[in-house]
């Protein structure tokens, strides 16, 4: 699986933006489809998760209310909507894609595929 991340960029507080991932298959063994985030000198964290059986989702409280994840299987293509950023939002956002339900859904190591990264700048 390879997935390709877009939609990144920068803007002001307060703006948006969504992050796209397409994914070059969409394999049944896939089960859940996350973002994660990394800023400078930072680990990286988790921002969300879907389960691509039941479609549950999952956010850091951080971003509760502020983004949405999403994914079109007819487009293999995952989706972060991002409204209300803050300038804590700047980071390297990356998609991953995990084959089997083990761990917490914001851990990294639990993830098998990844894809590139796009970069979110926002500015005050």
């Amino acid at each position: 699986v390879q997935l390709v991340e877009s939609g990144g960029g920068s803007v002001q507080a307060g703006g948006a933006l969504r992050l796209s991932c397409a994914a070059s298959t969409y394999p049944y063994s896939i089960v859940r489809m996350g973002w994660f985030r990394q800023a400078p000198g930072k680990e990286r964290e988790g921002v969300a998760a879907i389960y691509t059986g039941g479609l549950s989702t999952y956010y850091a409280d951080s971003v509760k209310g502020r983004f949405t994840i999403s994914q079109d299987n007819a487009k293999n293509t995952l989706y972060l909507q991002m409204n209300s950023l803050k300038p804590e939002d700047t980071a390297m956002y990356y998609c991953a894609a995990a084959r089997v339900y083990q761990g917490s859904w914001y851990s990294a190591a639990k993830y098998d595929y990844w894809g590139q990264g796009t970069q979110v700048t926002v500015s005050s």
